[in-house]
């Protein structure tokens, strides 16, 4: 396993190239299950989460060539309906295969998904909803079987949560369904948006796109598509956030600020000085004062940027309150901050920080995706060496984090574990 280690303190200076989103592809190579026909994507980001997505494919028959950061995938071959829990073990998202497979091949065997340990995320919203489409599932052994007679049925549904992966999951279910899918109270978040644009793009019929009832007319067939996703908006916050813990200036680009829109508007309170252009955003060096922040789903204050945000208010000035609604587990970066010489206290899903902490570095541990950039924030901000172990957790989220923080003159290494 690889370690980081950040020398600190740091000063930004410079501009950062945000990659597209991981959330956004994950939902996109699964909705290359639906096609029988070659499907171009581009921009790939290096990460361990869509390298595994493509790996399930290859296993599940999908041709895949690679052409630098663009992927040639002919789904045509498909030859099998199971996602095996050796590789959905490590990502949550390979549950995005089961509405593709289950509308193209009427079965599906899907192992249970794994991630980060942050809390539950049940799949229930995900297998009820398939259930009123005609499916009938069982659940035996760690794994998720489905079947049909025959194409699914549109239907009326109407989610308990606006659960993004139960959105996503009976969107693509929806393509080949007989008749019109209704989904009432979905997600809002803008990789939902974007994977209704690749749908539409290969021959879909969805409407509603951006709003919380959304509609899916089946079709027969779909045709070949080159597409390009988003820009990671969970990315873009991060480095923002890195700026302002160090009070430097950094430009944040190809992303779109709209997508942050909650999150900007927060840290402008705050005190943050933003230039906001069409697709950048430009950081200057600010002096921030507390905050109070509840995460709530899209367009709300993002769970995924929580941490993030609480690296961020440790060199704040007074004391910040950060409410997590999302996850019931996603505190594991305050004892590693607390390490750093932050004074963070947890009652309930409530943490309580103490701002203008003078953080010092120290040996601390990644625990899952997001507390891991946190912990990278805090480090730049940190007096002397952080060593930062188990970063692989980085690896599924952050294409070439560390590089791209030595661009902007952060003394940042990666190195095997000894």
């Amino acid at each position: 396993m690889d370690k980081i280690i950040v020398d600190g303190p740091c000063k930004l200076e410079g501009s950062v190239k945000i990659s597209k989103a991981k959330n956004a592809y994950l939902p996109i190579l699964s909705g290359v299950l639906l096609s029988d026909k070659k499907i171009t994507l581009n921009e790939i980001p290096n990460l361990r989460d869509i390298n595994t997505m493509l790996t399930l494919l290859g296993n599940l028959g999908v041709g895949i060539e690679r052409n630098g950061d663009s992927v040639v995938l002919d789904p045509s071959t498909l030859n099998s309906h199971e996602a095996t829990y050796d590789l959905v073990k490590t990502m949550r998202a390979s549950i995005f295969t089961l509405g593709p497979i289950l509308t193209r091949l009427h079965k599906a065997k899907v192992s249970l998904p794994g991630g980060c340990a942050i809390g539950t995320r049940p799949i229930d919203l995900h297998l009820s909803n398939l259930e009123k489409m005609g499916a009938k599932i069982t659940l035996e052994g760690g794994y998720v079987y489905a079947e049909t007679d025959g194409p699914l049925k549109g239907a009326h549904l109407v989610l308990a949560f606006p659960s993004v992966g139960a959105t996503e999951n009976l969107m693509m279910a929806a393509v080949f369904a007989e008749g019109i899918t209704t989904i009432e109270n979905a997600a809002l978040e803008p990789e939902i948006d974007d994977l209704a644009n690749f749908l539409n793009a290969m021959g879909a019929k969805v409407t509603g796109i951006g709003t919380k009832k959304i509609q899916i007319e089946g079709v027969k067939e779909l045709h070949e598509v080159n597409y390009t996703a988003i820009g990671d908006r969970i990315e873009a916050a991060t480095y923002i956030m890195a700026a302002l813990a160090t009070k430097s200036n950094v430009k944040v680009t190809d992303f779109n600020p709209s997508h942050l829109e909650f999150v900007l508007d927060e840290l402008k309170t705050m005190g943050a000085k933003l230039n906001i252009g069409d697709n950048f955003v430009e950081v200057l060096p600010s002096d921030l004062k507390a905050c109070k922040v509840d995460t709530a789903p899209f367009p709300g204050f993002p769970t995924d940027v929580q941490a993030q945000m609480m690296a961020l208010v440790t060199q704040v000035k007074g004391s910040s309150i950060i409410t997590e609604h999302i996850f019931e587990n996603r505190f594991m970066h305050v004892p590693e901050l607390n390490r750093l010489g932050a004074h963070i206290e947890l009652k309930g899903n409530t943490a309580f920080v103490e701002g203008e902490s003078k953080l010092k570095g120290a040996p601390v541990m990644c625990t899952d995706l997001r507390a891991s950039a946190a912990l990278i924030i805090a480090a730049l901000a940190s007096e002397g060496k952080t060593e930062i172990s188990r970063v692989y957790h980085l690896d599924r989220g952050y294409d070439n984090l560390a590089s791209k923080l030595q661009d902007l003159g952060a003394k940042i290494t990666r190195s095997a574990e000894s």
